[in-house]
């Protein structure tokens, strides 16, 4: 059976729907629990309208009173208030690496926000989320993560706050809010979630230090094939330090020049995502996903420039039938992107009497990534990474050619910590080798939402 998107259950590793099958099971148990207690009162009230004999009566209760609540778990919900059908769930996720590199200038090489920053200790983020049901129709989260800065300034950022249908004909779906694109498979994760203590650098160098994310609305249709196939559309402002590529001043690190100021004038201005995903199972014990992705919208180095940017992405997963907390597993993940950015005539960055000519200019990167859950608890990965620099200035660390090859081992002693150990061997071109290596630490407090297959 094909895996489809939607979350059911709290989940916690990324062989996240074996631990969702413990928590469906106790959610199972509860259920049915309630339905006995429904049945009881049924049958209290049948027996009161029937003048039922006294012993039937005590019979039925005493049948009552054996039956009991299965025990709480910590991996369901925790609910903080609840209304009807609407409900409120409550966590937070926390993120701290120690480590060392040989460059004293760790942001340089780690251009992520939520990537280490400095030598010796780094918190990478504090995510509050709340999730819940707004009524039968809508269902809804909020994402507050803070972040301390080297320097130890807070940032308080609203990651993401939408809002998203559950019972729309068709199969359709319209989700809207502050959220993160649909563009791959990495960009809409929380970096609580990476398989990796960082970001892939194309990710960071094409789609942002934040990713791609920004007030939109997106549109989802589950096309009726034999396979899972769904098409779909995302309409977003393109502007700011989540839009990178498109109408944000910090894109003069593309183009290499002043920026010109560019409004939202028409539709045309907005930033357009279309994706395409389709997921087969090639055995029983075999899953398959791929998908296609684009993001289109104006950039900021002419009053008519725009940036296009072009994905490709494939997931395949094994799990033998009688895996047990979804081990062992092996996962096999790559991203290929491609960027064109049109830098209109412009005045230089760092001479304003001087004028750039129209040029279009072209990045491409990739990732790839293998995940091997060998025992319950334990999973070694493997990533190997290259993105292309700009002509114009290859000696830029943000924009010269780099690979990275980053071995690591991760140990979940439960769904709701981590240790991971990873190291990094980063080439930059003309730059040199650096090396560095992280020990990092995750705790869950709560029940955190399910994250996708």
């Amino acid at each position: 059976m094909a895996l489809v998107a939607t979350p059911l259950v709290a989940t916690r590793v990324e062989a996240a729907d074996d631990g969702a099958l413990d928590t469906l099971k106790q959610q199972i148990q509860q259920l049915q629990w309630q339905v006995q207690q429904l049945q009881q009162k049924v049958a209290d009230l049948e027996s009161a309208k029937t003048n039922a004999s006294v012993s039937a009566s005590v019979a039925t209760t005493s049948a009552s009173q054996s039956v009991s609540p299965p025990p709480w778990s910590p991996a369901q919900s925790l609910t903080v208030t609840k209304a009807g059908p609407a409900y409120l769930n409550l966590s937070l996720v926390g993120d701290t690496v120690f480590g060392w590199s040989t460059t004293p200038n760790v942001e340089a090489i780690e251009g992520a926000h939520h990537d280490p920053s400095q030598r010796g200790f780094t918190l990478q983020g504090a995510e509050l989320t709340l999730d819940g049901a707004v009524d039968p129709y809508f269902k809804a989260l909020v994402t507050v993560p803070l972040v301390l800065e080297p320097g130890g300034a807070t940032v308080v950022e609203l990651e993401e706050a939408w809002v998203q249908t559950t019972s729309l004909p068709w199969n359709l779906q319209v989700k809207a809010g502050q959220m993160f694109a649909n563009f791959g498979r990495q960009n809409p994760q929380h970096a609580h979630t990476w398989a990796f203590v960082d970001q892939p650098l194309v990710i960071t160098r094409l789609l942002g230090a934040d990713g791609l994310r920004n007030p939109g609305a997106q549109l989802s249709w589950l096309a009726p094939t034999p396979f899972y196939s769904e098409v779909m559309l995302g309409v977003f402002n393109s502007d700011g330090d989540t839009a990178a590529s498109f109408r944000n001043d910090g894109s003069t690190d593309i183009h290499g020049g002043s920026p010109v100021s560019r409004g939202l004038r028409r539709p045309q201005d907005l930033m357009f995502v279309p994706r395409l995903a389709a997921s087969f199972d090639l055995s029983d014990t075999q899953t398959l996903l791929v998908g296609l992705s684009g993001a289109f919208g104006p950039n900021n180095s002419g009053s008519n420039a725009d940036t296009q940017i072009y994905g490709a992405d494939i997931y395949w997963k094994w799990r033998p039938e009688r895996a047990q907390a979804g081990f062992p597993f092996v996962s096999w993940q790559t991203e290929v992107l491609y960027r064109r950015y049109e830098a209109a005539e412009r005045l230089a960055a760092d001479n304003p009497l001087v004028t750039l000519p129209t040029d279009a200019l072209h990045n491409w990167g990739f990732f790839s990534q293998l995940l091997w859950g060998f025992t319950r608890g334990w999973v070694a990965g493997l990533r190997g990474e290259f993105v292309n620099g700009v002509e114009t200035s290859p000696d830029d660390l943000l924009r010269a050619d780099r690979t990275r090859i980053s071995p690591n081992l991760t140990w979940y002693p439960t769904e709701f910590s981590k240790l991971r150990l990873q190291y990094n061997y980063d080439h930059l071109q003309r730059l040199g080798d650096e090396h560095s290596v992280w020990l990092q630490l995750e705790f869950l407090i709560g029940a955190h939402a399910a994250h996708k297959f």
